[in-house]
């Protein structure tokens, strides 16, 4: 079968897709899906680079989020039958725990599809029954991809682990990448207001087209943080999202209010930066980690989306024998939204 795989870790260039890979075959609770749409998130860039640590079977399958149709269910299946149209969860979590604890924020033994278990971007999977969703008819296989990891990650950050209420004030930094485009549709649909700071006038343009109240072109207004003092009326948001990272957290500690929230969802511009404590204490700010999300979260999202209040925002559509400049939009920040591979 065809499949994006990698088979060392680099540049785009290390990027192949094959079409002698073996085609998977169920076993029991596990279902084979013919994929039909897989979307791409930042972690397939990372994980295409690699990372100390980071130890894969190659050729390793790419791509954490996807959608097709079941083809074959192994012994036990129940709630998917064959020609089933399915969205996929993309945490796999493990099932000796869960039997166990009943509890997936119990179980440390996570894994997401792409990254530390074999992705969806082929033409067959084979993924535990637990993981799938029915969709309706009126969603397509594209929308259905670009849900997943993004949508996940901004629902249980938002509002599982940052507790947003009705009424607050939400600056999500950044306009255009998956989790930024869901997190804004999220907050607006808890009826906040919502800041966004954007690296362009057109991705201020269509962050206002989703939802938000006040956008920053960061273009114009490098110092964005003292334009957020000014604009709320020197008190600053009850909550910041950030996944930049290094490049704006400090401005993200100077954005929030005395007492607020500031969400850390992701580290696109590096891990690491200088923190002054003083900040922290002095305003009483609280940093919470956010990553993913339970089962509850995706059957919260997808049905959300089944019921047009969340929207997926969908950049481009590309054939699978396309990834390479997939990665390539990705890197370069030219999107706005989920870029998915038409398989």
């Amino acid at each position: 079968m065809r499949a994006s795989v990698l088979t060392e870790h680099g540049s785009r260039d290390v990027l192949r897709v094959v079409d002698d890979m073996p085609v998977p075959e169920p076993g029991p609770n596990q279902v084979r899906i013919a994929m039909k749409a897989a979307a791409l998130n930042r972690l397939d860039l990372w994980v295409r680079e690699g990372w100390p640590g980071l130890k894969l079977h190659m050729p390793h399958i790419t791509t954490a989020d996807g959608a097709g149709i079941v083809e074959a269910v192994g012994p036990s299946v129940t709630n998917v039958t064959v020609g089933d149209r399915v969205g996929i969860n993309p945490t796999l979590v493990d099932e000796d725990c869960l039997a166990l604890t009943g509890s997936e924020e119990d179980c440390l033994d996570i894994k997401i599809l792409g990254e530390h278990a074999p992705g969806v971007a082929a033409e067959y999977v084979v993924l535990p029954a637990r993981n799938l969703i029915t969709l309706p008819p009126h969603i397509s296989f594209a929308e259905a991809a670009a849900v997943g990891l993004v949508y996940v990650t901004a629902w249980h950050s938002l509002l599982n682990r940052g507790n947003l209420k009705a009424g607050e004030s939400v600056l999500i930094v950044g306009a255009g990448g998956g989790v930024n485009s869901a997190s804004i549709q999220i907050a607006k649909l808890c009826g906040c207001k919502v800041y966004v700071v954007g690296s362009s006038t057109e991705k201020c343009r269509q962050a206002e087209e989703l939802g938000a109240d006040v956008t920053i072109n960061r273009e114009q207004t490098p110092d964005w943080s003292k334009a957020m003092f000014q604009l709320t009326n020197k008190r600053g948001v009850d909550v910041v999202v950030d996944n930049v990272g290094q490049a704006t957290l400090q401005s993200s500690i100077r954005s929030v209010k005395r007492g607020g929230r500031i969400l850390i969802v992701g580290n696109t511009s590096g891990p690491k930066f200088e923190l002054d404590v003083r900040f922290i204490f002095g305003k009483q700010i609280s940093l919470i980690g956010s990553t993913m999300g339970p089962t509850s979260a995706f059957v919260r999202v997808m049905n959300l989306v089944f019921d047009g209040k969340l929207k997926p925002i969908i950049s481009a559509a590309l054939p699978l024998a396309d990834v390479k400049e997939g990665h390539r939009l990705l890197e370069e920040g030219d999107v706005f939204g989920k870029i998915v591979l038409e398989i």
